[in-house]
């Protein structure tokens, strides 16, 4: 191997574990649903080109409303998918959509786009804000 071919290696590793850091921990708090009117916990998530906040806190056995906030036209972000729920649903562009469920166990649980591209987390836990 020669010094290039190191060079060539070591970069694409670093450009590697740049991508990685970039879309799963960059920037990221995660946010604690506020309760409203009703009880409801909830929070407003923007989608485009991924979720902000991306990562939300919630406590277990109280009802949450998830509000997305879609504001772009991409085919990856049409859908939101909660798979320890059982949701799917439609996100039409330009406009905002609620998600309500109520989450009777603790623990954490990825929300995606359809394509799974796009991804979130839902921090569910016990007892008073985690």
């Amino acid at each position: 191997m020669s010094p290039l071919d190191l060079v060539v290696l070591l970069g694409g590793v670093a450009a590697i574990l740049w991508v990685n850091w970039y879309f799963f921990r960059a920037g990221r708090s995660p946010v604690q649903a506020g309760v409203g009117a009703g009880g409801v916990q909830e929070v407003e998530i923007v989608v485009q080109g991924g979720y902000e906040p991306s990562q939300v806190r919630v406590r277990r056995g109280i009802p949450v409303r998830l509000v997305f906030d879609r504001r772009e036209t991409s085919g990856c972000s049409e859908e939101i998918v909660l798979p320890a729920f059982g949701i799917r649903k439609f996100l039409p562009a330009h406009s905002r959509t609620a998600v309500e469920f109520t989450p009777e166990s603790a623990g954490e649980f990825d929300f995606t786009c359809g394509m799974s591209m796009l991804r979130g987390r839902l921090t569910v836990a016990d007892g008073e804000a985690p």
